[in-house]
């Protein structure tokens, strides 16, 4: 189910990425509020694919799931746009679909693998992990965004479940953190079992790189995989520190 370097097209996608710019692409229908699903495969073809998605699995849950049902309704109409999503009242923020897609990609996900999405605001992330035949967690401490993803989840539904608590006695094959972190998340490295992945992006700004952490002989080593941006989650901010 893992991506690798070779392009492997769901079935259905085209065989090559959308002409013109992405957001000409697949910003054109934007008014038509009855063409989600033609929006989401706009998504798929113009900005996952040509963003190094090429994960079979990936793109078919990125079509299948409804992104425009984790967003509040006064926003889905910016739920297929290549850009982050802040969702009011909380300090969270719906991802990038290319950014989140190709994280998730980068987990190289089995189907039947326990997973969690921490800090996933609404779980648009877990949604597709648990689409992808994982069985899937959100844990979410912000308890507006928690809200927000429960009513999500009954709305799209998917085998996904959220929790604004640490899992007990839990571990995870893999995690996916849901927006950057300014210090390595290394309060999330117990959760991993042996074996397991977490991916986050690190630093902010031109500096952010997605980095992707693996679990072995009891000991936890990361490296940077590709350049991405998205939002701080506050409990990953560096302290101030105090200049004399």
């Amino acid at each position: 189910m893992g991506g690798n370097d070779a392009e492997r097209a769901a079935p259905g996608f085209s065989s090559r990425p959308c002409d013109g710019p992405v957001q000409r692409c697949c910003g054109r229908r934007f008014r038509d509020m009855d063409s989600f699903a033609a929006l989401r495969r706009m998504m798929v073809d113009c900005q996952m694919r040509t963003y190094d998605v090429t994960d079979r699995a990936v793109l078919a849950a990125a079509a299948e799931v409804p992104r425009e049902a984790f967003l509040p309704p006064s926003l889905s109409h910016l739920a297929y746009l290549d850009q982050t999503v802040p969702l009011p009242g909380t300090g969270r923020a719906l991802m990038t679909p290319m950014v989140i897609a190709r994280m998730i990609q980068g987990l190289d996900l089995k189907s039947g693998e326990d997973v969690l999405e921490y800090g996933g605001g609404t779980g648009y992330g877990a949604a597709l992990m648990a689409r992808m035949g994982t069985q899937a967690a959100l844990w979410e401490p912000d308890a507006e965004a928690l809200a927000m993803a429960e009513l999500a989840m009954r709305e799209a539904p998917g085998g996904a479940s959220a929790s604004a608590v640490r899992p007990a006695d839990e571990s995870f094959d893999a995690i996916l953190v849901s927006g950057a972190c300014e210090t390595v998340p290394d309060s999330l490295f117990p959760l991993l079992r042996e074996g397991g992945r977490l991916i986050a992006v690190e630093g902010f700004g031109r500096s952010a790189r997605v980095k992707l952490y693996h679990k072995s002989g009891g000991k936890v080593s990361g490296r940077p995989i590709f350049d991405a941006a998205a939002p701080v989650l506050a409990e990953f901010r560096k302290a101030p520190a105090f200049i004399f």
